[in-house]
């Protein structure tokens, strides 16, 4: 089963989509995916990357699993699936042969991914870094995405040479570090998509 993932990211500036594909890879070539890796594709902004992802998903071979990965940007309601919440909250129809496990959430973001791996996070900005700033409630999906934001930011902000989070320059580089086991630990969402790709990458 050849497996595509539109992503959420990666603007329109070609470096920056390599950076997103690169940060991608990198995270699921650590779930045991290694030799069997999704194609990333970086869609750009939300409403474009769901716009590729139907594209790519009406012309799709008997072979090709189409994967939607977006952020949620909310907090994704008790027993809502993706297409439901994505209905909601932007509208977006999901095309009619489509399944439920075609379309998954980075709740409420990516950033969120983030607050499970503490320890790779301060690797990766080093001296300076107070993860005290952070949030720090267990029930990460909950955290609504400005106080992520706003608190990546405050631990950041003595951080040097990587200066104060900035999306574009930091985020994909820290996806790349992470570890899943811990994200997918206490991340449903995110435990939902990896054992989805883990499934399509063992069909034949």
């Amino acid at each position: 089963m050849n497996v595509k993932i539109y992503v959420e990211g990666g603007g329109d500036r070609r470096e920056l989509q390599a950076s997103c594909r690169k940060g991608f890879s990198a995270f699921f070539d650590k779930t045991g995916l290694a030799g069997r890796m999704p194609k990333i594709i970086a869609g750009g902004g939300r409403k474009k990357t769901f716009d590729k992802f139907r594209h790519a998903f009406n012309k799709a071979a008997y072979n090709e699993f189409i994967v939607l990965l977006v952020d949620s940007e909310e907090p994704v309601l008790k027993n809502s699936g993706p297409w439901l919440h994505l209905k909601n909250r932007d509208k977006w129809d999901k095309p009619p042969e489509a399944r439920d496990d075609n379309a998954h959430l980075m709740v409420q973001c990516m950033e969120t991914w983030f607050l499970a791996d503490k320890d790779s996070l301060a690797a990766f900005f080093g001296n300076g870094f107070n993860g005290n700033a952070l949030p720090k409630r267990p029930d990460i999906e909950n955290i609504p995405k400005d106080d992520i934001t706003s608190g990546l930011k405050k631990a950041t902000t003595r951080c040097d040479p990587k200066g104060i989070y900035n999306k574009g320059d930091h985020s994909f580089a820290i996806l790349a570090q992470l570890n899943p086991d811990k994200v997918t630990g206490v991340s449903p969402h995110a435990n939902r998509l990896v054992d989805t790709l883990l499934a399509k990458a063992s069909a034949r």
